[in-house]
């Protein structure tokens, strides 16, 4: 079994990461990843300020946030080598396998299809669920508040529907 990391640690851990994220020794702006895709997406496409708005209106915000996600993605992969000792690839999960197929390549078409409707819908939110529950809700926002009420709701409606489990036929 993997190494556990103690949950009041990552609360120390994260309360850190809001205070430089908000503070004036930091960032000095909320905690976002959406934006940081859109920058990332600016740059490898070409696309600058002059010509697109939207790009102006990322690029201070949108060059750290690119970072941050840099730093989540090593910073991940260093814990699970180095510290719980549980990196492992896998392309299809046990509960994908157990409740839908051993098929990876449905498994890569659904999940394209779901993390571009989540790209699609924290666009439209004007920020993703990390800017508006962890951003928010530790701010006590309830703008936040509603947006994390909404978002696990529908999360878990959505997993009991697309994880329902098969139906044994006894012939």
């Amino acid at each position: 079994m993997p190494k556990q990391i103690p949950w009041w640690l990552g609360g120390i851990a994260m309360s850190l990461l809001f205070y430089f994220s908000f503070s004036i020794y930091g960032a000095n702006r909320p905690i976002g990843a959406s934006t940081g895709m859109a920058y990332i997406s600016s740059i490898l496409f070409g696309m600058d300020a002059d010509n697109y708005s939207y790009i102006a209106e990322i690029q201070k915000s949108g060059a750290w946030e690119a970072v941050m996600l840099v730093g989540v993605f090593f910073g991940g992969l260093f814990i699970s080598l180095f510290i719980t000792k549980s990196f492992h690839i896998s392309y299809i999960p046990t509960l994908w396998k157990e409740r839908k197929n051993n098929s990876v390549k449905s498994r890569m078409i659904w999940s394209f299809i779901a993390g571009f409707m989540l790209m699609f819908g924290a666009r439209l939110a004007g920020g993703c669920n990390a800017g508006h529950i962890l951003s928010g809700g530790s701010q006590l926002a309830m703008s936040g508040i509603v947006f994390a009420i909404f978002a696990l709701g529908t999360g878990v409606i959505t997993g009991r529907f697309f994880y329902k489990k098969k139906v044994c036929k006894n012939d």
